[in-house]
């Protein structure tokens, strides 16, 4: 297998996504109201919930779809099949202007994700394209990937996310989606995009629960506190929800501000760390301040 990594035309920045709704490429219904669910980015799903007699369709539709959803500027995603044979058909109609990134998932080495991007590279130059304008969102959905999530975080320049799947992980350990069994998978994630520059995505818990909106806040301000910095819904009703929790509260913005204008004046006096409110405030304490005020979600969303 060719796993050359090839130079990309098309800078990749890391997107601030706190909300990624999915949404089921072949319910017309659902694709047309997608714009209004205030979504940071809209998944167009051709995996598991599309049934397989009607993937065929999904695709052919997939460009209309893209336009649909992206209509007021939230990022537009698909995530494709992991087979190889519906995984070809996938990128054949995926790769197109206005998709900004591909849900990869189960992936379990860089090795795959290095062949998949090559595969784009190639689709990308046919069709006159920026090479590298499509960046890769990697679900993690087994134990085996687990082993590799280091190689997988930095397999190639497209990468710019990771989350775990809960439902199929727990399926795959025979497990049920609960704190006990998420929580360590869910940190190796976070820990492994960390290192890599990535944006780590998740929520502790099953992602189909919606109907109950204080577990989904508990379980959203719980992965924001452990360092995540959004998570994926697969109901609108979660997406409010998810850009609140995953946003700096007044508290947080006031905070960082006034950490931002000390650190101003501890330097002109030659200070590099100093009290505030009681408490001593050194370097990580400022980058996590400069970290609060770049999350401020009254700035534009990166795509």
């Amino acid at each position: 297998m060719n796993h050359t990594v090839p130079a990309l035309e098309s800078p990749i920045s890391v997107p601030r996504w706190r909300s990624l709704l999915f949404v089921p490429s072949h319910v017309p219904r659902f694709v047309e109201a997608a714009h209004e669910r205030g979504a940071d980015g809209i998944i167009l799903d051709l995996e598991d919930s599309v049934p397989q007699d009607q993937k065929g369709e999904s695709r052919r539709q997939l460009c209309a779809s893209v336009a649909k959803v992206g209509r007021r500027g939230a990022s537009v995603l698909v995530r494709v099949n992991r087979g190889l044979r519906a995984l070809a058909a996938d990128l054949d109609a995926a790769v197109m202007a206005g998709v900004d990134a591909l849900v990869l998932p189960k992936v379990d080495s860089a090795a795959w994700v290095a062949e998949i991007a090559n595969a784009v590279s190639e689709l990308e130059r046919e069709r006159n394209l920026a090479v590298g304008r499509i960046r890769f969102l990697a679900l993690i959905e087994t134990p085996a990937a687990l082993q590799s999530l280091s190689a997988i975080a930095s397999a190639h320049p497209r990468m710019v996310a990771m989350a775990l799947g809960p439902e199929d992980f727990s399926a795959s350990v025979g497990g049920a989606p609960e704190l006990d069994l998420l929580l360590t998978p869910n940190l190796s994630v976070l820990f492994a995009a960390r290192a890599a520059g990535l944006l780590p995505l998740g929520s502790i818990g099953s992602i189909g629960e919606f109907s109950d909106t204080g577990v989904i806040r508990e379980a959203a301000a719980h992965a924001r506190r452990l360092g995540f910095a959004g998570a994926l819904a697969i109901h609108p009703a979660q997406v409010a929800i998810l850009n609140k929790t995953f946003s700096p509260s007044p508290q947080e913005l006031e905070w960082a501000r006034r950490v931002l204008v000390a650190q101003k004046e501890a330097t002109a006096q030659g200070r590099g760390a100093f009290a505030l409110d009681g408490k001593m405030v050194d370097p990580p304490v400022i980058r996590r301040a400069r970290d609060i005020i770049a999350t401020d979600p009254g700035a534009e969303l990166g795509v």
